[in-house]
């Protein structure tokens, strides 16, 4: 039940009125509540208050879903047309599936590209474009033997050109994803003094390399287990390091295809509380019913929810953030707050904006999700706006 007390000032591109949702269950992201009211007011959340349980409606309210890793969805892929009518498409796409903060992810590709992503990013800030928060560069410091489907021709080492463009300042949460043999811990050290995120991904490393990436600043990894040297006895590769290490965040692909159960559950033991992230590498079909795109000088083809390339190499996914929780739940028996949390609070603390978003309590922007009792999204909200929605 959504109650609007006041009007929206023209010309404004957050909600400026006040509104109060009540809601059968809400998690604010640390604990329960039931019969829940909860107060709107410029975009955040104002009060959260027990309300007449015959006044409510059904479902469970939930903070907003952050997605770290977005390479497109709605038909839209950043490479290729990386525009803001991109970023619109891509973001409406993932929000029907929970999604209210992402970072649109370019993969390695030329500079002239990764400029033009970063320009449409710059711009939907500037515009308010709701749910873009910054730019996720994957690539294009790369390891090619660890490539996987990222063209090798653009693969190079960290110039002058490239970073000057992850210290720009306009283009919001700035995250780069590096393999630590092409790039020295002098330039890890660098970036993020910048301030850019820096996670070690496509790599071939052994361990005491990514263990000096981390050492240089280096706070995470993308898409843990794939496109990494593997854990040996006697080489514990990156993957080694990223199980290990206590400190770094790891993204993972709940998609059934990325990572096997047995292998997520490792991780669930291995890593502490709070450092593993729920992403979905998504492609343009996300949203659609899309069975082939294209992809550089190749295609990417879907077979039910798996995408490969020509090769039948993997080619990122066409997971949501609302079915990487279902997974969470159902197959890997995760208690449902902390599939949550890996899907907003952590990825949220990972990237810098936990003080605002991954949790609903006063003074955070209300990017709320409403589920159902399936998990399914019915609704979401990005700073008290409704945002599309879908029946799963």
């Amino acid at each position: 039940m959504v109650c609007s007390k006041a009007g929206t000032a023209a010309g404004e591109n957050r909600v400026s009125s006040t509104a109060e949702l009540r809601v059968a269950q809400l998690f604010d992201g640390e604990q329960w509540h039931r019969n829940a009211a909860v107060q709107l007011e410029q975009g955040r959340i104002h009060s959260i208050t027990p309300c007449d349980p015959g006044t409510v409606d059904s479902g469970t309210l939930v903070p907003g879903f952050i997605d770290v890793q977005v390479n497109g969805g709605g038909g839209a892929l950043l490479n290729t047309a990386p525009t803001l009518s991109s970023l619109s498409t891509i973001f409406n796409a993932h929000t029907q599936f929970g999604t209210t903060a992402m970072l649109p992810t370019v993969i390695t590709d030329n500079l002239d590209t990764m400029q033009q992503a970063a320009d449409a990013v710059a711009a939907a800030l500037k515009e308010q474009l709701p749910g873009i928060v910054g730019i996720h560069f994957e690539g294009p410091h790369l390891s090619v033997p660890k490539k996987g489907v990222h063209p090798a021709h653009h693969i190079r080492p960290l110039s002058a050109d490239e970073l000057a463009l992850y210290q720009r300042q306009d283009i919001g949460i700035r995250m780069v994803t590096v393999a630590p043999e092409t790039i020295a811990p002098e330039q890890i050290r660098q970036l993020a003094d910048a301030g850019v995120i820096v996670f070690l991904g496509h790599s071939n490393a052994d361990a005491a390399t990514v263990q000096a990436a981390l050492a240089a600043g280096a706070t995470g990894f993308t898409h843990l287990y794939n496109a990494m040297s593997p854990l040996t006895s006697r080489e514990p590769g990156m993957v080694g390091v990223a199980l290990a290490d206590r400190s770094s965040w790891c993204g993972i692909i709940l998609d059934g295809y990325h990572m096997d159960p047995v292998a997520a559950q490792v991780a669930l033991a291995a890593k502490p509380k709070g450092k593993l992230l729920l992403v979905t590498d998504a492609m343009s079909p996300v949203g659609t019913t899309d069975t082939e795109f294209a992809f550089f000088e190749g295609k990417v083809m879907r077979q039910g929810n798996k995408l490969t390339n020509e090769a039948g190499s993997l080619a990122g996914s066409v997971l949501d953030m609302a079915a990487a929780v279902r997974y969470a739940v159902q197959v890997l028996q995760l208690e449902l707050g902390e599939a949550l949390r890996m899907a907003s609070l952590y990825p949220a603390q990972a990237i810098g904006c936990a003080d605002k978003r991954g949790k609903l309590l006063p003074g955070f922007w209300a990017d709320m999700v409403l589920l159902d009792d399936q998990l399914n999204c019915q609704q979401s909200w990005w700073q008290g706006q409704p945002q599309l929605s879908v029946s799963a």
